[in-house]
Order: structure tokens, then sequence, then C-alpha cells
């Protein structure tokens, strides 16, 4: 005769399957005629949705209860200084996951002959900034599955120049040419929470107003900041998207040059069904859950923890 409280022990399901979105953090704009920052690299399970990259949805993770799963949100880069690049995002982790942080946008240093700087690779690649004497920067690196190139820079030795805009989880940056605008790549939308979101664009690239024909840069859809206009320095990615910074532009009007944004922190968001097991968010992360349906959502925003179910 079975014992039944082990019988009912060995029949208790102790695998669940989660689903997932996870962005790194944006990568920060560059200064004077910048570039705009590359978006967080982009991974969803989600079926029917997209991953970055062109790619469609990933497989879902299955967990198994009562075991810790790592967790980190990347911050998003640094801000470039007025001649400085941006600084690259921070990659996001959910157990074997991991996208890959932003490209930062590059900055026009100021110094010839060699001022136009390229922009960094990442999730979703930085962009080139303008023209210096011999060159202009050209636009980083996506990562596949995650992101595209940035966009490179534009221009002619003296003041038509204008830097690339960073590239999005659904699309390249824009690379100027006098008329278009060096608009950051578009993001991507997911509707894991139950409504459509989307995220990881990338960031605006700057101008010269002195001489340039086309406006500065806007962000790409999802985040992405947008590029400095007169008398202001670019704008930040947006929190919890992975957007790229704005790129700084420069005018003729004192103070003549201006800095880039900061690339926008990102975010893990987990799925699972309510019935099959309730989340503990550990601590060092910041996070809540709600209710779509039959399914439970975790958004955790910022830190690095653990992360277990029951």
């Amino acid at each position: 005769m079975p014992i039944i409280g082990i019988t009912a022990s060995q029949n208790y399901p102790r695998t669940v399957t989660v689903d997932f979105l996870v962005i790194a953090g944006g990568g920060g704009g560059g200064g004077n005629r910048g570039a705009g920052g590359g978006a967080g690299g982009y991974r969803c399970s989600i079926t029917g949705e997209n991953s970055g990259g062109g790619a469609s949805a990933e497989t879902p993770i299955s967990i198994t209860k009562s075991t810790n799963y790592t967790v980190t949100v990347g911050a998003g880069g640094t801000a470039g200084a007025v001649a400085g690049n941006g600084g690259a995002g921070n990659n996001s982790v959910f157990s074997t996951i991991t996208s890959t942080a932003g490209g930062f946008g590059s900055a026009n240093t100021g110094a010839p002959p060699n001022e136009a700087q390229d922009g960094g690779t990442g999730g979703s690649g930085g962009g080139g900034s303008g023209a210096g004497v011999t060159r202009v920067g050209n636009g980083g690196a996506g990562t596949a599955n995650q992101g595209y190139a940035g966009g490179n820079g534009f221009g002619t030795a003296g003041t038509n120049t204008a830097g690339g805009g960073g590239g999005g989880a659904s699309a390249v940056g824009v690379a100027p040419n006098g008329s278009n605008a060096p608009n950051g790549g578009n993001g991507v939308s997911s509707s894991i929470t139950g409504s459509s979101v989307t995220r990881a664009g990338g960031g605006g690239g700057g101008i010269d107003k002195r001489g340039y024909g086309g406006n500065a840069g806007s962000g790409g859809s999802g985040g992405g900041g947008d590029a400095s206009n007169t008398g202001n320095a670019g704008s930040a990615g947006s929190a919890n998207t992975g957007g790229g910074g704005g790129g700084g532009g420069i005018t003729s009007v004192s103070p003549a040059a201006f800095g880039g944004g900061a690339g926008g922190s990102g975010v893990v968001i987990l799925r699972y069904l309510t019935s099959a097991a309730t989340i503990t968010i550990g601590a060092g992360l910041t996070g809540s859950t709600s209710t779509s349906g039959s399914f439970t959502i975790a958004t955790i925003t910022a830190g690095t923890g653990n992360v277990s179910w029951s």
C-alpha cells in the first residue's frame, strides 16, 4: 500500500517554464558632433515576437523549483563629455541568457587630424562621430540576434558634419548625408507584460548647427535619446528600456559644444503560469510582480541577485 505523502511528493511538478525579455543597458552618446549610443542587446522568448537583430523568439527556460537563478539588470552607459565618447552600457543576465551592453556613441575630439572616432560595438552598435580632417567615424557593429549596427558619421573638413545614429534592436542607426537626420534605429515591441511596449531604440546623432543642412537626430522608438540641438546636451535614453543616449552637437552660440546623453538602464522581465509557482525576488534586486490573464509577470528594474520559484 503506497504511502500517500511520498506518492504526492513524487508527483509534484518540480520544473516551471519561464518566458523572458532580457535587455541590456544602452550606450551613452558622444559629444561635439557626437553619435548616438547603441541600444542594449534585446533577447525575448515570447512566441510570435522577435529578439533583436531580426531574430525569431528564443526557447523559454525550464527552471527547477527551490533553485537560485542569477539576475543582473545592466546600467546605462555614461554620457559623453563635450569632446568625449559616451560609455558602453552594461550586460543584463537571467540564468544562461546574457544580453550584450549597448555600444558607446563616439565623439569628435577636436584634436586634428584624427578627431573623428568610431562607435563602440555592442548589443546594438554606437554611431560614428562627424568628420575630422581625414575621415568620418564608422558605426560600431551590433551583436547577432540582439541588435543592429550604428550609423557612420558624415561630413567634410570644416563645419558640415554630423554624428551617426545609434543602432536599435530592429534597425540600423541612420548615417546622415546632409538631408537625412541621423536618427537612432528603432526598437522592438513586446507584449510580455500584457500590453505592447517598444524598447531598445538607438540614440540620435548630434550635428554642427553652423553649417550642417539637416536636423539633429531623434532617438529611435523604444527609449532612444534625442540628439542635442541649439543650447542643449543630448538627452538620456529612457530608464528600463535599454535605449541609447543622444549625441551632442555644436553651435556658434556660447557655449558652443555640448555633451551627449546617458544610456538608459536595461530590464529583465519574466513570465510564468500563476498556477505553476510563486517567485521570490532576492536581496540586491529591485522588482515587482503583476498578473495578466493566467500569467504572473515579474519585472526587475535594477540590481544583481537571485530569483527562485516555489
